[in-house]
């Protein structure tokens, strides 16, 4: 006996075997059919000839059986004569007779006659509207082959379909939309990848040339192992620190800050003990000049980083034998920071492109070929982000003097004498 529940339950099995049976023979069938036929465009010709031969069916078949009925309804006159004997005989107009014969071959050769006119009205019908369905698919094919011919590592072509303001316009425009989407998405990680690695490298070189400068002293004191351990700790804090600013950065655009008090003559002091040896070693003098009672209020990592950014751009880029000095101090409500070197110098016409992403300097200049600029790009993100700004001071081989202006912690200190950057 059947349980009529567990037969209930099976039906939904049934119907889906069901339908995946019918799938699978349908697939197997479309694979079987040539490829031309699979295609769209031979699916709105068949839909075309279907419609233009149901209309003409309609109406043909309409007409001629309006024509049969008022043609084979008219009546014909005719006298009965009856013989003795029990025979008849009609006598009937023999025009109408005639008529009436002529009317039913008319009739039939229109039956004739239509029935070809359709079948060539069908064949016709699919050679139009192959024709015309491929003429209007054809900018559907021009997008096909310019997305096909786009790479992943090129996407500034466009597909800029001419024509009229239709469908297949907006459809276009629409992938050129997205084109320029995903351009501005894949260059945001080169820049994301190209910021990390050369953020990341002023650490490393700090770490590298703290320790070299250690290891090749075999007499080191344990107060100058502390120190150089100390840096060390330093860079890897701000390695870090720097990790997860680039990540924010990637996600939403904008550095995370803290808010605390920052005293600037102890990150002055801090960042210029990091680059004593790589200043050393490439034969450049490093003076700090700050003074006690600078307070501002921001994130002291953030705030080192920029400093330590322009500190690497003064000691790679400065010739041997010259000096770079990192002052500090306070003008009215401000407070600022400052990194002046003795290099090459940087064009007045420049000075705006230089907080550029991936800008490159004149090598013939003296600047370091190559050179992304992606850490003054940083430095000015990060003043800004502090309620400051940065400025630069420099003419061609008179040195540079990059300076951070950040708003004085209140009751902080007194003015000093500094101009020129603001």
């Amino acid at each position: 006996m059947i349980d009529p529940g567990h037969a209930q339950g099976t039906e939904p099995a049934v119907d889906q075997a069901v339908r995946t049976r019918l799938h699978s023979r349908g697939d197997r069938l479309a694979k079987r059919l040539p490829g031309w036929m699979g295609s769209i465009r031979f699916r709105l010709t068949a839909v075309y000839s279907v419609v233009v031969f149901g209309l003409a069916s309609i109406m043909v078949g309409a007409i001629y059986v309006g024509l049969r009925y008022s043609l084979q309804n008219q009546k014909i006159s005719a006298m009965v004569i009856q013989f003795p004997g029990g025979q008849t005989f009609i006598q009937a107009d023999q025009a109408q007779v005639v008529q009436a014969l002529v009317n039913q071959r008319a009739l039939n050769a229109l039956r004739l006659y239509s029935f070809g006119a359709l079948l060539a009205l069908f064949f016709m019908s699919l050679a139009v509207g192959w024709l015309v369905s491929g003429r209007m698919l054809r900018p559907i094919g021009e997008i096909a082959a310019t997305v096909r011919e786009i790479q992943a590592s090129d996407l500034s072509r466009r597909i800029e379909l001419g024509g009229p303001e239709d469908e297949l316009r907006r459809l276009a425009d629409t992938f050129d939309s997205m084109l320029g989407r995903l351009d501005e998405a894949f260059e945001g990680q080169r820049q994301f990848i190209h910021e990390a690695s050369h953020e990341l490298r002023n650490p490393l070189a700090v770490i590298r040339t703290n320790l070299e400068v250690t290891l090749a002293d075999p007499e080191a004191s344990a107060d100058e192992l502390r120190r150089t351990a100390e840096i060390v700790q330093r860079s890897t804090e701000r390695m870090a620190r720097l990790v997860d600013d680039l990540l924010v950065y990637a996600r939403k655009g904008t550095l995370s800050l803290e808010r605390d008090p920052v005293d600037i003559a102890g990150l002055v002091d801090d960042a210029t003990e990091e680059f004593l040896a790589p200043a050393e070693a490439a034969g450049i003098r490093l003076v700090a000049d700050s003074r006690p009672g600078l307070w501002v209020v921001g994130d002291r990592l953030a705030l080192r980083q920029a400093v330590a950014n322009l500190l690497a751009n003064a000691v790679r880029l400065s010739p041997a034998d010259t000096t770079v000095r990192v002052r500090a101090g306070r003008e009215g409500p401000w407070v600022w920071m400052a990194v002046e070197d003795e290099g090459p110098g940087i064009d007045p016409a420049d000075h705006d492109r230089v907080f550029q992403r991936f800008w490159r300097g004149d090598a013939r200049q003296g600047r370091e070929q190559g050179r992304s600029g992606l850490g003054l790009t940083i430095v000015r993100q990060i003043a800004e982000a502090h309620g400051g700004e940065v400025k630069l001071v420099s003419t061609i081989g008179h040195g540079a003097a990059f300076a951070l202006w950040l708003p004085a912690l209140p009751g902080a200190g007194g003015p000093d004498a500094f101009s020129g950057l603001r």
